[in-house]
């Protein structure tokens, strides 16, 4: 991905070739930087209570690639009601 303006919630995908563990995940944007992004790999857990499910990641513009923003964060679920 070249440099690009990223924003709080928008979703990237890490490159596999960068990293053997993080590589291939996507990563919700909690903070954009001048070299790229800080971010939270969600995965199975407690809706992030106590950080639980959550691995924060930063990672270089030349090692992510966009994919649009996340209609749900971790921040914004709390206690929500779900209509069937």
């Amino acid at each position: 991905m070249q440099k690009t303006e990223l924003k709080a919630g928008d979703v990237v995908q890490i490159d596999p070739e960068h990293d053997p563990m993080f590589g291939g995940c996507f990563m919700v944007v909690t903070e954009p930087k001048s070299f790229g992004a800080q971010g939270a790999v969600l995965g199975p857990g407690a809706n992030g209570i106590n950080g639980s499910g959550i691995a924060y990641y930063r990672c270089a513009f030349e090692h992510m690639e966009p994919i649009g923003p996340a209609v749900w964060t971790f921040e914004n679920t709390d206690d929500e009601e779900v209509d069937d």
